[in-house]
């Protein structure tokens, strides 16, 4: 399940996870560097594909763009719940502002109570990191767990030493779909590539769709094909961008 000889076809739609996909995962989601080759790369990619490259993230659609400044993609952000098409239009996230409000005051205690643990309040979304002290994951757990208890139409996801609660109905599968009914997506060949569990929906709608999936690191994985690192996936972007006809990019 290695990864598959370049992406030698113009006729593909690339869609790609941020966090431990294009940047190594840090212990603040600030701290993350994104090289000045990748954004050159991931430039290349979009502009040999016709601009059928998107992003399709946890994090908000701003802070991608502050990430990838000047490059502006398309992006899935929130896992699915805001979306920004190829033509620019912005799809929002519903407002859940009252519910991340009550969340975010009930979690409070157990944050304040231990040092390293984070809550990050999106739009939408309501994501409590503890990276930096994962023997707290338990603890994390049945707090979350707790906090969301009884609010209607919320889920739970798992992520990489991360939970977060947001509105069901949408996740990285769901919006990945989306795009691939859009130009300039519409009849290519889907190609995604995430490290995480939260990206295992996107790989379900790609196996489907009979695309390439991708799973950066270890873990048990839907995906078809896998990169060991960050580096190794990284690796495999750039030759990619140089088997499509453009050299010297790293």
């Amino acid at each position: 399940m290695t990864l598959p000889n370049i992406l030698t076809s113009t006729e593909a739609a690339l869609f790609l996870d941020f966090d431990g996909t294009l940047v190594e995962i840090a212990e603040h989601p600030e701290a993350v560097v994104l090289r000045d080759a990748t954004r050159r790369v991931l430039g290349v990619l979009s502009e040999k594909l016709d601009g059928a490259l998107a992003i399709v993230t946890g994090r908000e659609i701003a802070a991608i763009d502050r990430f990838l400044a000047p490059l502006r993609l398309p992006v899935a952000g929130v896992h699915g719940l805001a979306r920004r098409d190829a033509t620019g239009r912005l799809l929002p996230a519903p407002d859940t502002c009252e519910f991340v409000a009550l969340a975010a005051e009930r979690l409070q205690t157990l944050v304040d109570a231990e040092d390293g643990l984070m809550l990050e309040r999106k739009t939408g979304s309501l994501a409590l990191h503890y990276r930096a002290r994962p023997e707290l994951e338990g603890a994390c757990l049945t707090a979350f767990e707790s906090a969301v208890d009884g609010a209607p139409g919320i889920e739970l996801k798992r992520g990489k030493m991360v939970l977060e609660a947001k509105p069901a109905g949408a996740d990285k599968g769901t919006a990945l779909v989306d795009f691939m009914s859009e130009h300039p997506f519409l009849g290519r060949t889907p190609v995604f590539a995430g490290d995480d569990v939260t990206d295992e929906d996107a790989f379900r709608q790609v196996n489907s769709l009979e695309g390439i999936s991708i799973k950066v690191g270890k873990g048990p994985t839907l995906a078809r094909y896998r990169a060991s690192d960050t580096a190794e996936f990284l690796c495999w972007l750039e030759q990619s961008a140089q088997r499509l006809g453009v050299e010297g990019i790293i």
